[in-house]
């Protein structure tokens, strides 16, 4: 076993993700058994199910009224992370912590819904040489945590609250923002599912090497009572900008990427397209 400490931070970000990813198939696989033990059961069970959903139905319900934002401007927010910029960005540039920029390089832009299956697809495809862009100084990419699903995660408010922990991390541990982004999307839920809770967001957040007095932050709701109102108002922000519109649907969605400031609607699906993108743009 290589020592860590030998390791570059994009190397420290792939072994994350990689056991990240070990323990979301671990999961997976004692979901197929409880799965299984639960169909089993499902006979004795159909008397009571009508009172369950109802119970269910009412649970979301309190869980959907927990939120009740203003409808107010970006730039009005009282409390925004002090790591990000006025567009609802946070940076990160070559050393790698949420904050900083890299003089000089170009800038990328990432909107993204933690929920977002397309999101996933394109962390996937994109996210180690994005990690790599960053490390080596090609650009510095501006990451934009917005909440667009919350109608997707049972009533869970699943997005604005994976959102406000991005937020939570990015000012209270930015050297391990990254690392917590790459976990985010390595556990990924599935849409039309709750999601994560607090609790196993902020284990996420531990596991990423967030220290655990910023992860009990996440667990015990303070991150989104901090920074729930910034996700609402920069997603607006999002949502209203014309300029980030997809031509096809004539509105905004995620994941939604920009070259200096430009839409940017290339082949994100080649990993090396947006690499060779960022290249021209620095004159490469």
């Amino acid at each position: 076993m290589s020592n860590s400490s030998n390791l570059t931070k994009a190397q420290r970000r792939e072994a994350a993700r990689a056991e990240a990813l070990a323990l979301k198939q671990k999961q997976a696989a004692r979901d197929r058994r409880n799965r299984t033990i639960t169909l089993s059961a499902l006979g004795v069970a159909v008397l009571a199910l009508a009172g369950v959903f109802v119970f269910v139905l009412m649970q979301g319900n309190e869980r959907s009224a927990r939120f009740d934002f203003d409808d107010v401007p970006l730039a009005e927010v009282t409390q925004a992370p002090a790591t990000a910029q006025d567009d609802g960005g946070i940076p990160v540039g070559t050393d790698g912590a949420a904050g900083t920029t890299t003089d000089g390089a170009p800038t990328v832009g990432i909107y993204f819904d933690y929920m977002c299956p397309i999101c996933g697809q394109f962390e996937d495809a994109n996210g180690q040489s994005v990690d790599q862009m960053i490390e080596n100084g090609d650009a510095t990419v501006l990451f934009h945590p917005v909440s667009i699903l919350d109608r997707a995660s049972a009533g869970s408010n699943f997005s604005t609250r994976s959102a406000a922990a991005a937020a939570w991390v990015a000012d209270r541990a930015p050297e391990q923002f990254l690392d917590f982004h790459d976990a985010m999307f390595a556990n990924q839920p599935k849409e039309n599912t709750e999601g994560l809770t607090d609790e196993e967001i902020a284990d996420l957040a531990v596991q990423a090497g967030v220290p655990q007095s910023v992860a009990d932050g996440i667990s015990d709701g303070t991150a989104v009572d901090t920074y729930g109102q910034w996700v609402y108002s920069a997603s607006q922000a999002a949502t209203d900008d014309e300029s980030l519109y997809n031509p096809q649907s004539n509105a905004f969605g995620t994941p939604t990427l920009t070259l200096d400031g430009q839409r940017w609607d290339g082949n994100w699906t080649d990993p090396t397209a947006l690499t060779t993108a960022v290249a021209q743009a620095s004159g490469e």
